[in-house]
């Protein structure tokens, strides 16, 4: 399964399209368990489009692999974080 059969039609995320990952092997960004996650997250180190793919794992809930250069366990605790300055926000 390609990229973009994962995230979707092209159309509807023009940012997919200028994505690092775009013709990389997508098992390199669904690492088994426990396996390094070192190379998929070079190949997003540099990426123009790394916040919008990030965004679309959060909005979706992405719960494996790696999205705009994170983890889910990466992206869980970023989730937290925004939860609790949410809070923090509304508090004030």
């Amino acid at each position: 399964m390609s990229m973009n059969e994962l995230l979707g039609n092209m159309e509807e995320r023009g940012w997919q399209g200028k994505a690092n990952c775009m013709g990389v092997d997508p098992d390199l960004f669904f690492p088994e368990r426990g396996a390094s996650t070192r190379e998929a997250k070079e190949v997003c180190k540099g990426c123009v489009v790394k916040t919008d793919c990030l965004e679309y794992a959060l909005d979706n809930g992405e719960k494996f692999g790696i999205w705009g250069g994170m983890s889910e366990r990466e992206r869980r605790r970023l989730r937290r974080a925004r939860a609790i300055e949410r809070r923090a926000a509304q508090a004030s």
